[in-house]
């Protein structure tokens, strides 16, 4: 595994990758946060494509335009109810915002179900390894509440309102 570090205007964050996929993006110090110092199988390396591919996005982001994924492959790993939560995520329009109660209702009309917690979408959203690519910071609470993000609420308002959302 690979790392390199991007300087944020909201944060440093960590970028992770198998060499081709983008495996991970968090914030330094988030809860869930993999620390490559702490980690000997992480390898610092600046110069893999994957990595210059996510810091363009991550700098048109930052400037408030919607990038595509062109040129970044996403691999995750987690449970079924982990990926299909970040499927999810995947889908939420930038600019956009859905609640954790939703994306629960959604996965059990999908799942033919009527017992699919918002807490538990909660916490597959909090354990999602790559931020902002996959939009978390789109979910919000009962009522359009913020609430609930790992790199914490003020990062979130702010990722949000890079977006034209104001919460």
């Amino acid at each position: 595994m690979y790392y390199s570090l991007y300087k944020s205007p909201v944060g440093n964050i960590t970028i992770s990758s198998d060499g081709e996929c983008l495996t991970g993006l968090w914030f330094v110090g988030q809860k869930y946060y993999k620390n490559p110092y702490n980690d000997c199988k992480f390898i610092l390396k600046d110069d893999l494509e994957i990595f210059d591919n996510v810091k363009q996005w991550l700098d048109l982001y930052f400037v408030g335009e919607n990038p595509t994924l062109r040129g970044i492959k996403i691999k995750l790993k987690g449970s079924k109810f982990q990926l299909k939560v970040w499927s999810y995520l995947q889908k939420i329009p930038y600019g956009a915002t859905i609640t954790y109660g939703q994306i629960a209702n959604n996965i059990a009309l999908e799942n033919n179900s009527t017992n699919v917690s918002a807490q538990a979408v909660g916490g597959a959203v909090g354990r999602n390894p790559i931020s902002i690519i996959i939009p978390c910071h789109r979910v919000l609470g009962k009522g359009g509440n913020l609430c609930g993000y790992a790199g914490g609420l003020s990062v979130k308002e702010k990722l949000l309102k890079i977006e034209g959302i104001i919460v």
